[in-house]
């Protein structure tokens, strides 16, 4: 099963990022394109790239921190993979499915203890999804002129982004806050799916592992209850994290030569994007992202010049991304091999 699931992703992968590739370079003069590359300044690239590690490397700053905060003796440099690994996986699964399934694959060789991994890591999912809501949230409710403008081709799209962000954060705080009430919800739907699918002997078997679910949000709970400071650090930590990678749009709108939008402007719009993407089923929200950035950007970039900011500014934060996760997910494979810890 877990052979075929991989070819499976690996096929959608490829699929997604070929109709990406055609609907991106379809119909347009490459020459050109290659002409406006060629003259931006590459300095503001490298920069952006920095800013794609120090992104990764924040999330292994969290987990570090968490980590230590429940007495857990982790080494930092593991960290780091940890979080590489994350990125590699969730970039090349649908709905960033697979990152924290491997993230726990490496935590265990590192004979960590798998009840509290799978609770950093959830806390890490839900702080890394609320700031995304509450980007969305206040776009949405103070509505800026500067971004509600450029917002407008794609504007059901962000409606439909937040919506989902806000249910998912919502169900996972329900989970976390209320696994009684979330596990009675959970059963029902079950049980109501078993009798319509006349799969009865399969309803026990789904129980038990709701069941054993609930346990683990119920020590999100108690972990949430008795670190408060720990979650408003992280909180804040996840923010910062979030704004650098956003920044880097604004980065590459500056290799071009462009003026005339602030920072905060910029940074915001490729936020939105994001709030639209994340919680649809794309690996890494290919395709999508690129429709996105061109309707939103058209105006702030120029019709001759959206197209070279985009792909700059999606093969840094994204595909760079992707390789700099996937060669250090090698190392990790060579690196955690689940032998004693160094303290």
């Amino acid at each position: 099963m877990k052979n075929k699931k991989t070819i499976f992703n690996a096929l959608f992968l490829l699929l997604v990022f070929g109709l990406t590739l055609y609907y991106v370079f379809h119909g347009e003069d490459l020459q050109a394109l290659g002409n406006y590359l060629s003259q931006a300044e590459i300095s503001f690239w490298l920069a952006g790239v920095v800013l794609v590690v120090v992104f990764i490397l924040s999330e292994s700053v969290i987990i570090y921190y968490m980590m230590r905060s429940v007495g857990q003796p982790v080494i930092l440099t593991h960290c780091f993979l940890y979080s590489f690994v994350g990125f590699f996986f969730s970039a090349i699964t649908p709905s960033a499915t697979g990152g924290q399934p491997a993230q726990l694959y490496f935590m265990k060789k590192d004979k960590l203890s798998m009840s509290i991994s799978t609770l950093i890591l959830m806390v890490v999912t839900i702080t890394y999804k609320a700031v995304l809501v509450v980007i969305g949230v206040a776009v949405m409710v103070i509505r800026p002129a500067s971004i509600m403008k450029h917002l407008e081709p794609v504007i059901g799209w962000c409606y439909l982004g937040v919506a989902l962000n806000v249910f998912c954060v919502a169900f996972m705080m329900i989970l976390v806050f209320h696994p009684t009430l979330a596990e009675n919800i959970l059963v029902t739907l079950i049980r109501v799916f078993s009798k319509l699918t006349r799969s009865s002997k399969k309803e026990e078997k789904r129980l038990e592992k709701v069941r054993r679910s609930m346990e683990k949000y119920r020590s999100v709970a108690d972990y949430l209850k008795k670190h408060v400071m720990v979650i408003v650090n992280v909180l804040l930590i996840t923010f910062f994290q979030r704004c650098i990678w956003f920044f880097i749009t604004y980065l590459v709108y500056l290799s071009f030569g462009l003026s005339g939008y602030s920072p905060v402007t910029v940074t915001t719009l490729q936020g939105m994007i994001s709030v639209c993407v994340d919680m649809l089923p794309l690996p890494g929200g290919m395709g999508m992202s690129e429709n996105l950035f061109l309707q939103m950007f058209r105006d702030i970039c120029g019709k001759k010049l959206v197209l070279p900011v985009m792909i700059v500014s999606r093969g840094i934060s994204f595909y760079t991304q992707l390789i700099i996760s996937a060669v250090m997910t090698g190392v990790a494979y060579f690196t955690i091999r689940g032998e004693e810890k160094r303290v």
